[in-house]
Parts: C-alpha cells; structure tokens; sequence
C-alpha cells in the first residue's frame, strides 16, 4: 500500500529522496521539493531547473521561432501497421491544414499542383467525445506562397548534400511541410481508450516493457532492469511526463459563464491529478524525474553533436535570416557545453563483445517500433508533435552512439560525415523535441508556483 503510515507522518521518496511530511502537509504537492540527484546521473535537480529556466529556455524559444526551425516535413498519411484506424479523430479539423502558398519561406516553394494535397473531407456523425477533437486537435496546414517557393531550393541544397542517413518517408509523395508554430503542443480532447492504446503497446509491447502492468510509467529500478533497458525505460516515461506537462499547461479552459469562447492556459487540476503522489500511486514525482533524465540525454547530444552543428549552414535562402540562426545556434551550442554534468553514454553498451552488440541492436529496433506506434496516434496534431518527438530522440541517440569515442568529453564533427550525417528533418526534430523537454521544465516550475498560491488562498 502506498503511501507507507509512519504514525501522524507520511513518507514519500521523491527523487531518490524520502520526504517525510506532516498529515497537513501531505495533501499539498507544492510542498514536496523536487530535489536531489537524477538516477544513473551525477546531476541535481535544482542546478537544472536553474540552468534551462534561466539560460536554455529563453534561447531556445527565441530559436525555434526562426525558419529553418518551424517548418517540419512530415507524413501523416502513413497507416497504422498494428492495428485498423479506430476513427476517434477522423473529423475535418483532426486534419492537417495545409500552409498556404504565401508563408513559405524562397527555399521551401513547390508546385501548385501540390497546392491541395489535403483536402477538407466531410465527415459523417461519429462520438460525442470528437466533437471536442474536432475543434481542438485540427492541425494548421497554412504555408504562404513565398515560404513554399523557398522549399524547392531547399530540397535541391539538401539532396546536394552526402546523406547517410535515408530516413523512411522522405521520398514519399505524402510529404508535407507542416509549420509549427501555428500548431503548438496542447490539449487536444484526444483521450480514452484509444489514447492509451498507443502507451500500451509503447510500455508493454516492447521486449523493454517493465515486470509490471502500465499505466504507470513510474519507478524502473524496482522493476530489476539492466543499465541500458532502464535508460530506454526513462526515456520514454520522459517523454510521455513531457507531453502530459503540455497537455496541462495549455489546456482549453471553457468561458467562465459557460458561453463563448474559451482560452487555453495552465490547468492546475489536471497536473495534479496527473503528478500528485496522492492521485498517481506515489508514481507522480518519478515520472516528473524522467522528463529530468530524458532532458539529460538530449542535452548531452547537442553538446556531443555540436563541433557538427556549428559548421551547419541551416539554410532557408534567407542569407540574413540563416545567418542569424547560425549564430543563435552557436550561443546555445556554447550554453549547452558548459553545463558540467552531462549525462555518460560510454556506461551503456560497454564492450565489443557479442551481448553487447546485440543489446544494442534489440535497443535501436525497439525504437523503432515506438517511432512505427506514433502512425497510430488518432488525432493528427498528437500525431505530428509525437513524431517529432520520438524522431528527434531517435537522433540523440543516433548522435550518442556514433563518432570514434563515447563518452563526457566525446564529439562528432563535419570531418567524420563519411560515417556520420545528420539530414534537416533530424536536426529540426532534434532542437525541438529539446525544445519540448525544455519548456515542460520551465513549466514545472510555474505550476509549482500556482499550486503554492492555490494552497495559500
């Protein structure tokens, strides 16, 4: 039974660390500190919210706003290879929305005759519950016709390029540049049964799922895993605590008298009903420490990664444009290196002996499955933000496991792009998939503030 009854006092262990707290202060997650050292890593809790709050997050936001950043291309045609297509989010605005001609940026531009590749399909009655998808989870296709000029030099500077690294869709005619910004992260309605059918199978169906059941996603260490299979375990938890911040920080709140429309912000109930120890199984303040350790793992790929990324030219066709964000880039690049507890790959899949590698290997396939599993995300803006998500993980972890060393101190740079390359879908999944971690630490910390003012009123 959880939590344990010591007397008056209730125990907690948050972090790796047992919080003993008062019966009055039990009820109050505000009060249970989010401290101590991050599991497998050296780093503490308070320097990173510090450090991303005050020196990665602004950066970052500024960054991703730029052009080579916003623009995605991605398919969200492709079939889901588990199972038939539910249609809980096959209304017309669970779509995505194609950019208009005029947004595009010179590099970006394409034919006309692509102009309408998604139409706006009716849709016939389908459950009460997607009359809420319908209208939040629709995804924002508009590309102006300038910005989709652009993609055409784009595509010719990118295939000029020696890429190694073919990703699955990028030569399919279902390709489409979505732009980001008009489509943030947020509450979409997307819930129930077939929401948590893609967790299932990512948790369960995987040969890294935990001894016990999920939903749950919390501790590992209890679950007997070795090093690697609890690193991916984390990852994941991390990426799904991630998502979970989001969909509680910009959640549609309905106008207060009941009429007209509503406004998107932080919901405190539903983080809480998400993380609190009380409403979570005491799985709540694990789960917030894996988006931590997930946030670890990404950083210390942009860090490895960055002799590579500072010679990029992140090219859009706007000369001054790209030069700017190459110079951003190299600020957070310069950030990003100087945090002293990075995260060590060189513990993972020590030695060249056969086990070894083929743990490896059981590693990037399970991966890919998950990447597979988020084809079957029912509402198409989850879709889009989960696949870039597990595709920018997938390159972190592409980026940790290649150059000659591993390791702290270990890098990859443009000299070893014979054996090494990284394409513009990876790098924009990458930052923003950071991005994404990023913000949902920043956003931790505002709902420690609000909590903290809800308990004091």
């Amino acid at each position: 039974m959880w939590p344990p009854k010591l007397g008056i006092l209730t125990a907690y262990v948050v972090l790796g660390v047992t919080v003993t707290l008062s019966a009055d202060e039990k009820d109050c997650f505000c009060k249970i500190p989010l401290k101590g050292e991050v599991d497998d890593c050296s780093c503490k809790i308070e320097s990173l919210d510090s450090f991303n709050n005050l020196k990665i997050f602004p950066r970052l936001h500024s960054l991703l706003n730029k052009d080579y950043f916003r623009f995605f291309k991605v398919n969200l045609k492709r079939p889901c290879p588990f199972w038939g297509d539910d249609g809980r989010c096959a209304l017309r605005d669970c779509h995505v929305d194609k950019c208009s001609e005029d947004q595009l940026p010179p590099g970006y531009k394409e034919s006309k005759q692509e102009e309408n590749k998604y139409t706006k399909e009716a849709q016939e009655q389908l459950h009460t519950d997607c009359k809420e998808q319908k209208e939040l989870g629709g995804i924002d296709k508009t590309i102006s016709s300038e910005d989709r000029e652009s993609f055409k030099s784009w595509s010719k500077y990118d295939d000029a390029q020696d890429n190694f690294c073919e990703l699955d869709d990028d030569n399919s005619a279902d390709m489409e540049y979505v732009d980001l910004t008009l489509n943030p992260e947020r509450y979409t309605g997307y819930k129930g049964e077939s929401a948590w059918r893609i967790w299932r199978t990512i948790y369960q169906e995987n040969c890294f799922k935990p001894d016990t059941p999920v939903p749950g996603y919390g501790p590992a260490e209890a679950r007997g895993m070795c090093l690697e299979k609890r690193v991916f375990f984390r990852m994941i938890s991390g990426l799904h605590t991630s998502i979970n911040v989001h969909l509680s920080a910009k959640n549609y709140l309905p106008a207060a008298n009941g009429y007209g429309k509503g406004t998107w912000g932080p919901n405190v109930e539903e983080f809480q009903k998400r993380f609190d120890p009380e409403t979570t199984n005491g799985e709540g303040p694990q789960r917030l420490k894996n988006l931590y350790f997930t946030y670890l793992v990404e950083l210390r790929a942009l860090a490895k990664a960055a002799p590579y990324l500072e010679q990029e030219d992140f090219f859009t066709g706007d000369e001054k444009e790209d030069n700017e964000t190459r110079n951003a880039v190299k600020d957070l690049l310069k950030i990003i290196k100087s945090f002293p507890d990075q995260f060590d790959e060189s513990r993972l899949f020590q030695g060249n002996n056969k086990e070894a590698q083929q743990l490896k290997e059981e590693f990037r396939q399970v991966f890919h499955k998950v990447y597979r599993i988020m084809n079957c995300v029912g509402c198409q803006k989850c879709r889009l933000w989960g696949k870039v998500q597990t595709q920018g993980m997938g390159t972190a972890l592409k980026i940790l496991f290649s150059g000659d060393t591993m390791g702290p101190d270990s890098t990859v740079d443009a000299q070893q792009k014979k054996n090494f390359q990284l394409r513009r879908s990876e790098i924009v999944s990458l930052f923003n998939a950071f991005g994404r971690l990023s913000t949902s630490i920043k956003e931790v910390d505002v709902f420690r503030q609000l909590i903290k003012e809800k308990d004091s009123t």
